[in-house]
């Protein structure tokens, strides 16, 4: 990188230039992986850190995780196995979920990364990686209990089964699947899930087993065995929708006010005139759009002192414009910061005001904001 995008980074990065500030609270992360840890009774608690921690920092995520205890680590790919390799060092397990593609053996073994096998190709891939290396790479077996994802399908488990030669070179250190519909307790997928996992992995080595997610950690112990794989609670999710989240929030977004307006009625509002005032109004334009992540067709609201603004008109890619009528004039002004998510509005209520999830609002968010951590010993 040279000098001059450095430069321009730094100046981004910096909260008085940025249009945005994103607090994530990694005690609070902390605090949601003991009370995870407290439900699991025996059983182990990894951590999920795919998709940079859920777009929070995955070294940031895994190094506050480790100062609990943490262990093992899962990403999606190669590359973000290697990246916090890196910046986690050599003693945490780290499983790669959606296996090693073709060609990049080499890098996740110089990684010390372990593969998520998920098929047969998969798995003779990683044995003859091993073959090459000259000794055994560890790896995880993913079978299919119901979800058709990821992971071998029955036949191809019995087709293990079968083989004595199957695992020559690999040491199998995890069988594992996933759950479809955890976050509904009560849908008869959980349970029929459940044994199909049992039944398949009695075909398998007698290692360590792990098929509960955020969610599937609130199924009951049961549903625990030796190892579970929050993600989404670590971070603040509700794993129990419905129910009163049982995490702390672990995010804070706030946008800086760029310029006040006063209208009168029949003023047209943004893009497409999509809304026309129907009394003078007072307007704000906030710096955050969907290049940031706010989905372009959000009906959502900032605060202010605990007043809601609602947004007025459309999304602009950097830009939101809110009526601030409700508030005394002159109380709001340019360089304020108004609150998206928040104590005033959760980050799952914006997941509903957008018509998604958490999770995608989370792994959404830009980086053109300053990012605050907090927490931090």
């Amino acid at each position: 990188m040279n000098k001059v995008s450095l430069e321009h980074r730094a100046v981004a990065l910096d909260p008085a230039a940025a249009g945005a500030i994103l607090t994530i609270d990694l005690e609070a992360v902390r605090e949601n992986y003991r009370r995870l840890r407290a439900r699991l009774d025996a059983a182990r608690c990894a951590g999920v850190v795919k998709a940079d921690g859920y777009g929070l920092g995955a070294v940031q995520i895994a190094q506050a995780l480790m100062a609990e205890g943490c262990d093992t680590f899962f990403v999606a790919h190669v590359g973000e196995g290697i990246s916090l390799r890196d910046a986690i060092g050599p003693k945490p397990t780290i499983y790669v979920l959606n296996g090693i593609p073709p060609g990049a053996e080499r890098d996740a073994t110089g990684s010390n990364l372990c593969a998520v096998i998920n098929s047969l190709d998969q798995l003779s891939a990683w044995s003859k990686a091993a073959r090459d290396i000259g000794h055994e790479l560890p790896a995880a077996i993913q079978v299919d209990s119901g979800m058709s994802r990821l992971g071998m399908a029955a036949s191809e488990v019995l087709a293990l089964a079968a083989d004595p030669q199957a695992f020559a070179n690999i040491e199998v250190t995890l069988v594992m699947s996933h759950l479809a519909c955890a976050d509904e307790p009560a849908h008869p997928a959980n349970k029929a899930q459940r044994i199909e996992f049992d039944r398949l992995r009695a075909m398998l080595p007698p290692v360590p087993a792990s098929l509960a997610n955020s969610s599937g950690i609130f199924l009951g112990n049961g549903f625990h065995h030796q190892l579970a794989r929050p993600g989404a609670a670590l971070y603040g999710i509700n794993p129990t929708p419905g129910l009163e989240n049982p995490m702390l929030p672990v995010v804070r977004l706030q946008a800086k006010v760029i310029q006040t307006r006063s209208v009168a009625a029949g003023a047209g509002v943004g893009y497409g005139h999509t809304a026309v005032t129907g009394r003078n109004s007072a307007l704000a334009t906030i710096s955050l759009g969907y290049a940031d992540g706010w989905r372009r067709r959000a009906a959502a609201s900032a605060y202010f002192d605990g007043v809601r603004l609602p947004f007025i008109g459309r999304v602009s890619m950097d830009s939101i414009i809110l009526d601030i009528s409700a508030l005394p004039e002159g109380r709001l002004r340019p360089g304020d910061m108004v609150e998206m998510i928040g104590p005033s509005q959760t980050l799952d209520e914006v997941a509903g005001f957008s018509g998604t999830i958490g999770y995608e609002v989370l792994t959404s968010l830009g980086h053109r904001f300053h990012r605050r951590y907090v927490g931090v010993e």
